[in-house]
């Protein structure tokens, strides 16, 4: 009997799930997710990923990943040889200084394992212009569900097949009509647009204030000596 009931636990475990379309397409998403990125043995050959809608081309991701790389465009003359220069290299082509070769390479990886900023997963994008819509969907007849998508120029969302559309993430209706989500721009007649713009995918340095942790304390105790040395000075 204890043996009947492994079996049957273990048959639940294992019994395929096209019952449920919901689990049956999460393991899908998580079969390709493994498949997408795999590091590199030591020694190997970086991976060079496959360009995305959005991202094109090398100047594009350089633009979009911010801090003045753009003006490396010309060092990488190739999507191939972005992603396989070595720091050394780089820095022979004049990519200076090390911060930023240090900050390229970390973005570069960053691409590699699909870990993209506003508008990555976009589908349909022409000449750097992504167009954003609402779709409804009566789920009862006093409920209407809204979602946002991204329908490829020049069609309406409902000219579209369902399940061509894209939904972004990170984006949502307000409303009933209003599209809210980074860098979206509102369109005469309805929806919006997102537009490649330099530093949407920058991660922000962090400001020193009064010298960085490990100069704090000398240079506020400093301050306060010398602030209260003018006061003095100003009741003589």
């Amino acid at each position: 009997m204890k043996s009947l009931r492994i079996q049957s636990a273990l048959g639940l475990l294992f019994r395929p799930c096209a019952a449920n379309p919901i689990i049956t397409a999460s393991l899908r998403a998580h079969t390709r997710w493994a498949h997408t990125y795999k590091p590199a043995a030591p020694g190997a050959a970086p991976q060079i990923p496959p360009t995305t809608p959005f991202v094109p081309d090398v100047e594009t991701f350089l633009t979009l990943i911010g801090r003045d790389t753009k003006e490396f465009a010309s060092k990488f003359p190739t999507w191939d040889a972005l992603f396989t220069l070595t720091s050394e290299q780089m820095k022979e082509l004049g990519v200076e200084p090390a911060r930023k070769r240090r900050y390229l390479r970390a973005r570069l990886n960053h691409f590699r394992e699909g870990r993209f900023g506003p508008g990555g997963d976009l589908l349909y994008v022409e000449n750097g212009v992504a167009n954003l819509d609402i779709l409804k969907t009566e789920k009862t007849p006093f409920m209407t569900l809204r979602h946002v998508v991204n329908v490829p120029p020049g069609k309406e969302v409902e000219e579209v097949p369902r399940d061509q559309l894209a939904r972004p993430k990170g984006y949502k209706v307000k409303g009933t009509s209003a599209i809210s989500g980074p860098y979206a721009l509102p369109v005469e007649g309805g929806g919006a647009c997102i537009k490649v713009t330099e530093g949407m995918w920058e991660l922000k340095q962090g400001r020193k204030i009064d010298g960085g942790e490990r100069r704090q304390a000398e240079v506020r105790f400093k301050r306060r000596v010398a602030e209260r040395k003018a006061a003095r000075e100003r009741q003589q």
